[in-house]
């Protein structure tokens, strides 16, 4: 073998396992960053209570104080009261995407063709 032809194999070889590496890293990277460890999780998941259903049950009001100080006086006045603010009052448009319409049961398909806000799942 020939010096050139052994620096050509040297290089050839280095360039494949730099390639191997440079893949393997590109794939598993992603894996070892999301693998568990010994530090427990402290991201703590809550649910959005901003815009409440129109669905019938109990009115429970938002008492966070992030949500309180962009509240206006008339909007606590009812949640106080133990209303919905706003009443869920305004034109009610019920979603006719057909996405939609697919998981809706009868009942609350009548109720929205009569232009009632639904109270049935």
């Amino acid at each position: 073998m020939t010096p050139t032809q052994r620096i050509l194999t040297v290089a050839g070889l280095a360039g494949s396992v730099i390639a191997g590496g440079v893949i393997g890293a590109t794939l598993a990277g992603p894996l070892a960053a999301t693998a568990s460890s010994n530090r427990p999780n402290t991201i703590q998941l809550t649910a959005a209570t901003a815009a409440p259903s129109a669905s019938a049950g109990t009115f429970k009001s938002n008492e966070n104080a992030t949500h309180e100080a962009g509240e206006s006086a008339t909007v606590e006045a009812q949640e106080n009261s133990g209303q919905r603010p706003g009443g869920g009052s305004g034109t009610f448009t019920p979603n006719e995407n057909a996405t939609h319409e697919q998981g809706e049961s009868a009942a609350r398909e009548a109720q929205e063709n009569a232009g009632q806000r639904p109270t049935v799942p």
